[in-house]
């Protein structure tokens, strides 16, 4: 069995990954496994395999979505990933015009 891929490793991928190694990897999931859960549509439906070719490969953002590993999770933040917020951007004079009505 293969070695699973740390936090660290996973956050550097590019923007295309192929199933095997690397999702394989990330999921802890043998190469035969891997390719049969693909086969039979069974892998999460947060990662939808791609076919390029004779070569199937993910897309990061799903992968990170689906470990949890998006900017601003708790696991990530001390990971030196910056926290994006969910709010939205207020400007300067809406800022100033809400603190005079309060």
């Amino acid at each position: 069995m293969t070695a699973a891929l740390s936090v660290a490793e996973i956050l550097d991928l590019p923007a295309l990954v192929p199933l095997w190694p690397t999702v394989g990897k990330a999921l802890g999931l043998a190469e035969s496994t891997t390719y049969q859960l693909a086969a039979e549509n069974r892998l999460p439906s947060d990662l939808e395999v791609i076919r390029l070719g004779r070569r199937r490969v993910v897309r990061t953002v799903d992968l990170h979505r689906f470990l949890g590993l998006l900017p601003g999770n708790s696991e990530t933040a001390g990971a030196g990933t910056p926290a994006v917020s969910s709010e939205h951007p207020t400007s300067p004079a809406a800022k100033a015009q809400e603190a005079s009505t309060q």
